[in-house]
């Protein structure tokens, strides 16, 4: 396949190239027949046309596509890519698949480096979903890796490419030793040549897990395939640092004896539980009708400071100590308070034994979100003053210059943050959903680091 508007098996006419990799070429294209939109991947077939005996090569390896992408139509998972049909165009085999706008994880990581580990655990647990459901139908999938994870602007993550790793060689030793694709997410016997089964998949799952989390795989990545490979069959890795809850599960998971693996319907579970003992931890985060609330507090006593500062110190006093370890988000003054004065003495009635009511000190937890939730409700409108709320640090990391964060922001329309959460003294993960000026959004999930300076909040940290 070449150009676009062609007719594939009579039926499917392409519309748009939209990737290509070592395993085959995919396009977007119209199902004429049932009237809908579909993908087409033609599979690049291994060993070329001056290796002897390529002839009966290549015709083997489309007969084993063809039968294994017969096999892969048969699983049937709101969490993996449908494969409709499998048909030839050129004496290649053609994969019809389910179209769905996405990008995969190895755009993801390779745009944030890495993600948190509840986020992780909530694409993990679709991502077993479906390939336990594979397994109990007898498909393996053998090549498990962030390309192959799929996921759409709305949280879904799906996986792609069944069986097709097999069927083009991509995964295995070829005949002439030479390894197609990258073994940096195979399972340890299968860099040692074993054949890949449900354990491997495993394996492999864990891997992907592990490089989400991490930042890297497991055994790294070089350009020097057979030293990786070497590397991958020892079985020996780092230990995760950022695995957090998942920490257990993947050393589990990428145990070099398939033996002593998890079965992937037991993995499912186990990342459901996790994914949904996160959601009950955050069920009493603070609304946004508490952070406007919140955030009124601040405002009337910034607006009391500049008109009456005798009034100030005996608001400050009802209000309070505030906790030291854990400055507010802004600070009108810096200077201290006054300790109030001694209650006038009266002879009426005898002392109170109980403490006079008082207004609660500010939640350390709201501040933080406050502070990310505010960022945000700058952008993209108010570029100067979001600027001002990174730290040096974060500027140089990701802004080094104002020129450039300005161009970022202008690439976008709008931005909406959704499901902020503290989770630690100065840690905070939010959802973000930008939408771009000329179409299109993307839905990401951040992790933050805020520290205080000049009496404010200032995000030091994104992953």
């Amino acid at each position: 396949m070449a150009e676009t508007d062609r007719l594939i098996a009579e039926r499917y006419r392409l519309l748009e190239r939209i990737g290509a990799g070592a395993m085959g070429v995919v396009w977007k294209a119209e199902d004429q027949r049932l009237d809908r939109v579909v993908a087409l991947k033609e599979l690049i077939l291994p060993h070329a046309m001056d290796d002897p005996g390529a002839a009966d090569l290549v015709a083997d390896a489309s007969a084993r596509a063809m039968r294994e992408g017969r096999i892969a139509a048969r699983l049937t998972h709101p969490s993996a890519i449908t494969v409709f049909d499998v048909v030839t165009d050129n004496d290649r085999p053609v994969l019809v698949m389910e179209y769905l706008p996405s990008t995969s994880l190895a755009e993801v990581l390779a745009r944030r480096e890495r993600l948190g580990a509840e986020e992780v655990a909530a694409i993990g647990a679709q991502i077993a979903a479906a390939l336990a459901a594979a397994h109990e139908s007898g498909i393996v999938h053998r090549d498990v890796k962030p390309a192959n994870v799929l996921m759409s602007d709305d949280g879904v993550a799906k996986l792609s490419d069944f069986g097709i790793s097999r069927a083009s060689g991509d995964g295995t030793l070829t005949a002439t030793g030479v390894v197609a694709g990258t073994p940096a997410y195979f399972a340890p016997e299968v860099a040692r040549g074993e054949d890949a089964d449900s354990r491997s998949d495993v394996f492999s799952l864990g891997a992907t897990m592990y490089h989400a989390v991490e930042g890297a795989p497991p055994f790294g990545v070089g350009d020097n395939q057979i030293a990786l490979l070497y590397r991958v069959s020892t079985g020996e890795f780092p230990p995760p640092e950022h695995a957090g809850p998942l920490h257990g599960l993947l050393l589990r998971m990428l145990d070099a004896d398939p033996a002593e693996r998890p079965a992937m319907t037991t993995v499912a579970a186990e990342l459901a539980l996790i994914t949904e003992a996160k959601t009950v931890q955050i069920a009493p985060a603070v609304t946004e009708d508490g952070g406007r609330r919140f955030r009124l507090v601040l405002v009337i006593c910034v607006v009391v400071l500049l008109v009456a500062g005798g009034v100030v110190a005996v608001v400050l006093m009802n209000r309070g100590e505030r906790t030291p370890e854990v400055p507010p988000v802004a600070q009108s003054t810096s200077q201290p308070a006054p300790p109030p004065p001694p209650a006038p003495a009266s002879s009426a009635s005898p002392p109170s034994s109980s403490a006079p009511p008082s207004s609660a000190p500010p939640d350390p937890a709201q501040a933080l979100e406050a502070a990310v939730r505010d960022y945000y409700a700058l952008l993209p409108g108010n570029l100067e003053t979001a600027y001002s709320l990174l730290s040096d640090r974060m500027k140089q990391e990701r802004a080094p210059s104002f020129g450039s964060y300005s161009g970022f922001w202008g690439q976008m329309s709008s931005v909406q943050v959704s499901d902020i959460n503290a989770v630690g003294t100065n840690t905070v993960t939010a959802s973000i959903v930008y939408t771009k000026a000329g179409g299109g959004t993307e839905r990401e999930r951040h992790t933050y680091t805020l520290v205080q300076s000049g009496g404010k909040w200032l995000i030091d940290s994104q992953r």
